[in-house]
């Protein structure tokens, strides 16, 4: 069953054309990524889900209900975490939950037992009674994600959850997000600029540049269109061309860059054609210094499509986080 499904959806702005007929879906307890540039269409795509902006034509539905003109049921189906912050930080934790919960019409005699359930689930116990400003910027993201939860809702959006987090943090918050799939049987819909991310969540990632979606797959299936494997060989002493030539007779070695000691070969097969590289090696009396399996990444998938590497995006867009936090202070 899908949970969202986009067809035809476009949005402009005079002449400008922000979203153009895009369309796709997402299933039913699946985390789908979405990926492009800054400009590319990807704020404005969640503005129409979200039923903050309305689309110029085309369609969206979710959860069933039309994104235009069953606003309030589509309001209900989702959660939102926003990538700016948007809790209160002069409240506790425990309060924000509760204020979100009246905000949305939450049975009272279930908002404090739903509460214990979702300080639960991202290990906010001890923590809920503190004022957000005095907590850490990792915590104050889990309540941002907890509020996000807060109503059950089918489809939740995650835009840019983990940003500004470090390492340690953010894959804390990967295990969360996994366990509320798990446990709230919840669909994700994922914004991110940490490619690593993507691929770690995501079941399957949608690439949307010049407001057009250029690719919808699995990580995997992605990664295998932007390129093949890829193994780096070091030879010493290379005394002839017999090694790079046998190596050119192989079916499986698709192209070969020559770069003196170093060779890079395309190869189909990957990590199974290492022996058979050095057996070539042998034959044709070709020292080896070292041999290096190279996988295609997602910031390969996102060059290929896009022009643009995910890392560049990615510190555009903490520069316009640091500079939007310090017009808050």
């Amino acid at each position: 069953m899908n949970v969202l499904e986009v067809e035809g959806l476009t949005k402009t702005f005079g002449e400008f054309v922000a979203v153009d007929q895009i369309g796709f879906t997402v299933s039913e307890g699946e985390i789908f990524g979405f990926l492009g540039p800054n400009g590319a269409g990807k704020s404005t795509t969640i503005k129409i889900l979200t039923t903050i902006l309305n689309p110029t034509s085309g369609e969206a539905r979710v959860c069933g209900y039309d994104v235009v003109r069953q606003m309030d049921e589509v309001r209900r189906s989702i959660g939102i975490v926003f990538q700016d912050p948007s809790i209160d930080r002069f409240l506790t934790g425990r309060e924000n939950l509760r204020y979100h919960a009246v905000m949305y019409h939450m049975p009272s005699k279930m908002i404090e037992e739903r509460i214990d359930e979702v300080l639960d689930l991202l290990d906010l116990r001890g923590r809920e009674d503190i004022p957000i400003k005095d907590c850490s910027t990792g915590i104050q993201r889990r309540f941002e994600v907890a509020r996000g939860f807060m109503t059950h809702p089918r489809l939740l959006f995650l835009d840019e959850p983990t940003l500004g987090l470090d390492m340690q943090a953010r894959k804390r918050l990967w295990s969360y997000i996994n366990k509320l799939r798990e446990e709230e049987e919840i669909t994700i819909f994922l914004t991110t600029h940490y490619i690593e991310e993507a691929d770690h969540l995501c079941d399957r990632v949608g690439i949307i540049d010049h407001g057009k979606i250029v690719a919808i797959d699995t990580p995997q299936n992605l990664k295998g269109v932007a390129g093949g494997e890829t193994i780096l060989v070091e030879a010493a002493n290379r005394r002839n061309g017999r090694f790079v030539d046998a190596l050119r007779e192989l079916e499986w070695v698709t192209a070969i860059e020559d770069g003196g000691q170093e060779l890079r070969l395309s190869v189909i097969g990957g990590e199974s054609r290492i022996p058979q590289i050095l057996t070539v090696a042998s034959q044709t009396g070709t020292p080896i210094t070292s041999v290096e399996l190279v996988r295609p990444s997602l910031e390969d998938v996102f060059l290929y499509y896009t022009g643009k590497t995910i890392r560049e995006e990615e510190g555009r867009l903490q520069d316009l986080r640091k500079a939007r936090m310090r017009r808050r202070r």
